[in-house]
């Protein structure tokens, strides 16, 4: 209900307000939005706060799981974003739209799939792990595969068109990952090391966490509102392309996320990797893909446009796959957390009320 509000209250205020959307815009620091970057901040706090640091070493002999993650979010995600747009927009005419998807599928997520983890019960280590590896990724690959997909592929796909490129450096997608991820990392690393180990976990889990918890929804409110209001105007005003976006992100969602789990589940991986390893692979980094639509094409482009979209959809999308990973758990998975083991027989997770 309060994720509907909020998304509800940045339309309302981009609509009411058009001014709003440079205002917001106008206050950077480094180029980065300075009113997401403090609502992101805030949102990735808790979840990586949370994070068992001490466990981590457990992962090291997780190849397996690594590389799938690694195959899923870029090579599949990017490819499956790729033909979905062009599938859902294959007229000249309607390149923006097109480069606008592929810019956001290319931006695999390393924010608010902590929340969507922590809603699933996923593991939050693995989590950890896998948003830092994406964001080297990251790093690395996001300027390579534009260039490629948007530039080179298009001509290949579409001879009629015209190729656009897209520029965008390692160097100032570092500074984005560096700011989105590196402070809140670092935030909870030195939250474990001065609060978890001193006073011990039991303390932590039982007085510290559920404090900051709440932090992460307001982190997360406070980012829709913000992200919304961006274009709350061309939301109001052109529904019919809001629609014509949204119906090939919900495919690519869902897509996403069903695969990575039945792939999840036939490779042996237990509920906590599975759920995690696919609300991963589903999610993306929509605060990059603005960043770079917004730089690219201006503020007030349909690549921009696009691309605010994406959480429009991912929100309410997300908040329903967690849902039924939480249906999956309890009708595929046995109460130790591993596939095809006493299906059907898990306890109902709800609280027991007559207690």
């Amino acid at each position: 209900m309060w994720i509907f509000l909020a998304m509800g209250l940045g339309v309302g205020l981009g609509y009411a307000f058009p001014e709003i959307a440079e205002s917001l815009d106008s206050v950077k620091i480094f180029d980065v939005s300075l009113p997401i970057a403090v609502g992101l901040l805030v949102m990735m706090y808790p979840p990586l706060a949370k994070v068992r640091y001490d466990e981590l070493g457990k992962l090291r002999g997780a190849k397996k799981m690594l590389s799938t993650s690694l195959v899923l979010n870029w090579a599949i995600g990017p490819v499956v974003m790729f033909s979905v747009a062009w599938l859902f927009f294959p007229n000249p005419e309607d390149s923006a739209f097109r480069n606008g998807l592929i810019l956001v599928g290319l931006a695999r997520c390393i924010a608010m799939v902590l929340v969507w983890n922590m809603l699933a019960k996923g593991d939050c280590e693995y989590c950890a792990v896998l948003v830092a590896l994406n964001s080297v990724f990251q790093i690395v690959m996001y300027s390579i595969l534009a260039y490629v997909f948007i530039t080179v592929m298009t001509p290949v796909v579409s001879p009629s068109s015209q190729a656009i490129v897209v520029d965008i450096t390692m160097a100032e997608i570092a500074r984005n990952v560096l700011i989105f991820l590196g402070i809140p990392f670092a935030a909870g690393v030195a939250t474990w090391f001065f609060l978890a180990r001193r006073k011990g976990r039991v303390w932590f889990d039982a007085v510290f966490a559920p404090k900051i918890s709440p932090l992460a929804l307001i982190g997360l409110l406070f980012t829709i509102v913000v992200m919304f209001s961006l274009q709350g105007e061309k939301i109001v005003d052109q529904p019919f392309d809001v629609l014509r976006v949204a119906l090939p992100l919900l495919v690519y969602f869902l897509l996403m996320f069903f695969l990575s789990f039945g792939l999840s589940f036939k490779l042996g991986f237990n509920y906590g990797q599975a759920a995690t390893q696919s609300f991963t692979a589903a999610s993306n980094n929509f605060e990059l893909a603005i960043a770079v639509a917004v730089a690219t094409f201006g503020i007030a482009s349909t690549e921009a446009f696009t691309a605010v979209i994406g959480p429009l959809m991912e929100v309410p999308v997300l908040i329903s796959l967690v849902s039924v990973s939480l249906w999956i758990k309890r009708r595929y998975y046995g109460p130790d957390g591993l596939p095809g083991k006493h299906r059907g027989c898990q306890q109902d997770e709800r609280p027991d009320m007559r207690t």
